[in-house]
């Protein structure tokens, strides 16, 4: 996407939290093995930034400025929160906001209401999914379909962190009617930690191959492939 100067400053403002809180991991000698099946030479735990209440702070207050400028306030009635990652970054942002929120199961528990959905979710609401990263949208896609099932509108997702990395992402998720919101990508990472000579030469090296190219390096490190 074609970014505004104040989208520009937010993601160099997270690439650097994610840098300076170590959730960050470089590893292109033992890559490491995505949810998606993609093998990866870097790993973003965002799921490490709940322990740094400066950083989910500084995150939470960005991500809401996105959804007003981008989304509006008026558009939204339910903050939703995905299984689990996206639990805690959806209720931080629901508070800020004033939103209600609920969260989606990964698949629906077998006791109870048999609910995928916990929380009150009213029928024709209109809910934007909360997550932690995204690598290739599948996830959110099924996050999205349950929030749909359940009778409520969902056609707009954030997260902190995009790997805009693998083909087709984007594309898979407006075939979908889902348009996704980011706050900082790997291009952002690499440009900041050069700024910042967080990691070797070499490493970095390695990682913008990575990103030249990642369906071919992934199959040649042990990863998902072409299809």
């Amino acid at each position: 996407m074609t970014r505004t100067a104040r989208q520009a400053k937010a993601a160099s403002t997270i690439a650097k939290i994610l840098l300076e809180t170590k959730a960050v991991n470089f590893r292109p000698s033992e890559p490491y093995k995505l949810t998606a099946g993609w093998a990866s030479p870097v790993y973003i735990d965002c799921r490490w930034l709940i322990s740094f209440p400066w950083a989910r702070k500084t995150i939470t207050l960005l991500a809401c400025e996105e959804i007003r400028q981008k989304i509006g306030i008026e558009n939204i009635d339910t903050i939703a929160g995905g299984e689990t990652a996206g639990i805690p970054y959806a209720s931080w942002i629901s508070e800020s906001l004033g939103l209600p929120m609920v969260y989606v199961r990964k698949s629906p528990k077998g006791f109870g209401r048999m609910s995928q959905i916990e929380g009150n979710l009213p029928e024709k609401s209109k809910s934007i999914l909360i997550e932690d990263l995204a690598t290739d949208g599948g996830s959110k896609i099924k996050f999205v379909d349950a929030i749909r099932k359940a009778g409520a509108e969902c056609s707009h997702a954030l997260v902190v962190f995009f790997y805009d990395v693998f083909p087709g992402s984007l594309e898979s998720l407006k075939k979908n009617k889902i348009s996704l919101s980011y706050l900082c990508t790997w291009l952002d990472v690499i440009e900041t930690a050069e700024k910042l000579n967080s990691y070797s030469d070499s490493k970095i090296n390695e990682v913008r191959k990575f990103l030249d190219n990642p369906i071919e390096w992934s199959e040649r490190n042990g990863g998902r492939g072409k299809e």
